[in-house]
């Protein structure tokens, strides 16, 4: 019987991968048709565009790309900005559907409220503000139906193409084509692992406890309505890092808050098993009693304990606007097999921080203006710092680019927060963090 139910999964999930093909093959016709029929815009924007009619594994697919600067020409890095991971919602009876499955129980058994209209939607999962029977207000990220099945199908599908192409174009094997797609699928099967979700919030919290830090917080994972398809976390309730007028009246020094926040994440790159790679003002809170909140763990990054001491220096670099200490530390960071002109490299990078200066937006924050950061500035900047490594020969690990994108957050939230002051030259900080938190302070 368990055989025969199996063999019914199997061809249930062969259907549905086949149909899954032939819509990527309709939409891959459809663009062949529009543009014989003269609609011709750059090859860019024009894989772009397919990738989003095809949907949630091109989409992000093309994230990878955009946060890929190192891999990828700069002309598709910088088209593949604006392929956002916003999508329609899925209707709440079919994600009902999947949360009654996933639990086994009835809606109503596990949670005594459950608002049908989702906070936020994106190409994996959508996330719903509930309250459990046993009265703890929650979050509940929930997996899409089939996008596991999508992403396995399309994923295998590039992969196979990759090889194809590599086999009659070997120089695309130097490029390693077939290898990027497996670091894509594995990176992205993850995403839609939320017990492994649930392990980096898990480790977060291990992370505080062992480094004696009781001024930040990541929210509480509830097992007994989670599974891998279901994530039930606290609601954490706060106000962005980019809303300085609301800061204010939380803590009395808004700056002191930015300097935990900053203390925690640097500390983590070396305490933690992993570090968090998205905190974008949306997922770092001030919460109502003052302490620093992160939350959504989906994206995590590693840094290989043979490249930590120049990403230290890398660090400390930036909040001293070193330029020549920046340069260095990229060296060590990435790989080159030429001879670099690091003093050539340190004038590149000062001249793109002193463009970006000058086009940093001008708000009056006295008069309670919040300014929002903008995730396509904080992406080009990347690309733009990346870039200027590559004109050098420096090829860099993604994993920089995840790190890198991380101190260019911290860096606006340091011109919103402590405009007036140096915050990176303040005893308070710790941005090569080599100690204890309780050692800190």
């Amino acid at each position: 019987m368990a055989s025969k139910a199996t063999n019914l999964t199997t061809l249930s999930a062969g259907i549905k991968g086949a149909f899954r093909i032939g819509q990527t093959v309709r939409v891959l016709a459809q663009t062949g048709v529009e543009w014989l029929l003269g609609d011709r815009p750059p090859a860019p924007k024009l894989l772009r565009q397919t990738f989003e009619r095809l949907g949630t594994t091109y989409i992000k697919l093309g994230q990878f790309i955009a946060s890929s600067p190192s891999i990828f020409p700069d002309d598709y890095v910088e088209e593949f900005q604006l392929c956002l991971d916003r999508t329609t919602p899925v209707p709440f009876a079919a994600m009902k559907r999947t949360i009654e499955q996933e639990l086994g129980k009835s809606l109503e058994a596990v949670f005594a409220e459950f608002d049908p209209v989702p906070l936020a939607s994106a190409s994996i999962a959508q996330v719903y503000a509930a309250k459990l029977i046993t009265g703890e207000d929650v979050v509940v990220k929930v997996q899409k139906p089939g996008v596991e099945n999508i992403l396995l199908t399309d994923l295998n599908f590039l992969y196979v193409g990759a090889r194809v192409l590599e086999y009659f174009v070997p120089n695309l094997s130097m490029a390693s084509l077939s290898a990027i797609v497996d670091e894509i699928q594995k990176g992205m099967l993850a995403e839609c692992d939320f017990y492994q979700e649930a392990r980096n919030i898990e480790d977060f919290h291990r992370f505080l406890q062992e480094t004696g830090n009781n001024q930040a917080i990541a929210p509480r994972t509830y097992p007994q309505a989670s599974t891998m398809r279901v994530l039930t976390m606290e609601r954490l309730y706060g106000v962005p890092f980019t809303d300085l007028e609301s800061i204010q009246h939380i803590v009395a020094d808004p700056e002191s808050a930015l300097i935990t926040a900053m203390n925690t994440w640097f500390s983590s790159l070396l305490f933690c098993e992993s570090f968090h790679a998205d905190v974008h003002a949306g997922n770092l809170l001030v919460l109502k009693d003052g302490r620093i909140g992160f939350i959504d763990f989906g994206i995590v990054g590693r840094i290989k304990p043979s490249t930590w001491e120049s990403v230290s220096k890398f660090i400390w670099a930036i909040g001293q606007e070193n330029y020549a200490e920046m340069a260095e530390a990229m060296l060590g960071i990435g790989m080159t097999d030429q001879q670099v002109d690091t003093g050539q490299l340190a004038r590149d990078i000062e001249a793109l921080y002193t463009r970006m200066d000058k086009v940093m937006p001008e708000v009056d924050l006295h008069a309670g203006e919040m300014l929002s950061i903008n995730e396509q500035e904080v992406n080009k900047v990347m690309m733009e710092l990346v870039g200027v490594g590559k004109r050098h020969g420096i090829h860099f690990p993604r994993e920089f680019a995840l790190l890198l994108k991380q101190l260019l957050y911290f860096d606006r939230y340091v011109r919103l927060l402590a405009m007036e002051s140096n915050i990176y030259m303040d005893e308070r900080l710790n941005i090569t963090p080599d100690m204890t938190w309780n050692r800190i302070h």
